[in-house]
């Protein structure tokens, strides 16, 4: 990849650049990725966070950093009216090809940070792995609320940063050691999987999260631990 890891957390414009990098590399390994890194269990943390979603008949909802559809699928399923956004167009492609004939739901390249929405557009916002990735996210939160009706609600599945420093330093070690065997088997770069534990290390944590969705336009927001405190959910109201 043409901007290298070490560089790739300088500032939100490097970050933004790295990422939509990284993933157009990736995307056409990403599922079978997740459930390595997740020891197979991704699906059924997605399930979960899909069951904690207030679907009523025709609700809308939003899923951002959809990736391949995995989520959004699984909320249209439930009876929602889901939209799924992803800023990598291979991601969207993949996505729409699971079920080409489908007339739901439906997929757009788009940015978390400049949603193509109006106001109080959506009753629920779902993302997997997306917070953590965005170049800014008290910006990435104030849209979600933008775009969120009063009382919507955002759900959120991600890598956390664990507090104990000794399990944060064993965590981060095993995510580092074990990506960089998997970028350089797969994509013949170590740095590409090597970005998950370099972002955590930079990310603020659940309880981070919270304090700047409330910050954002977020009356309440709940935190769950998954895997132990090694994963979260999130669950906010606006």
């Amino acid at each position: 990849m043409p901007d290298r890891l070490g560089s790739a957390f300088d500032s939100p414009a490097t970050k933004s650049r790295f990422v939509r990098r990284l993933f157009s590399t990736i995307a056409d390994r990403y599922d079978l990725i997740t459930v390595l890194l997740s020891y197979g269990q991704d699906r059924r943390w997605k399930r979960r966070l899909v069951s904690m979603a207030p679907l009523s008949p025709g609700a809308r909802v939003l899923d951002l950093a959809c990736g391949t559809g995995d989520i959004t699928f699984a909320l249209a399923d439930a009876g929602a009216s889901s939209v799924g956004l992803d800023i990598t167009a291979r991601m969207v492609e993949l996505a729409r090809s699971k079920r080409p004939s489908a007339p739901t739901p439906r997929f757009l390249v788009g940015d978390m940070m400049a949603l193509p929405f109006g106001d109080a557009t959506f009753d629920v916002i779902t993302t997997g792995y997306g917070i953590r990735n965005v170049p800014v996210i008290a910006e990435a939160a104030a849209e979600m609320a933008r775009v969120l009706r009063p009382g919507g609600v955002l759900l959120s599945l991600d890598f956390d940063r664990p507090s104990n420093p000794f399990i944060r330093a064993a965590y981060l070690g095993y995510l580092t050691v074990v990506g960089a065997t998997l970028g350089l088997v797969l994509h013949g770069d170590p740095d590409t999987y090597r970005y998950i534990p370099e972002s955590i290390r930079r990310y603020p944590g659940a309880d981070g999260v919270c304090a700047i969705v409330r910050q954002r336009g977020f009356t309440s927001c709940e935190r769950f631990r998954v895997l132990g405190g090694l994963m979260a959910l999130h669950r906010a109201v606006k």
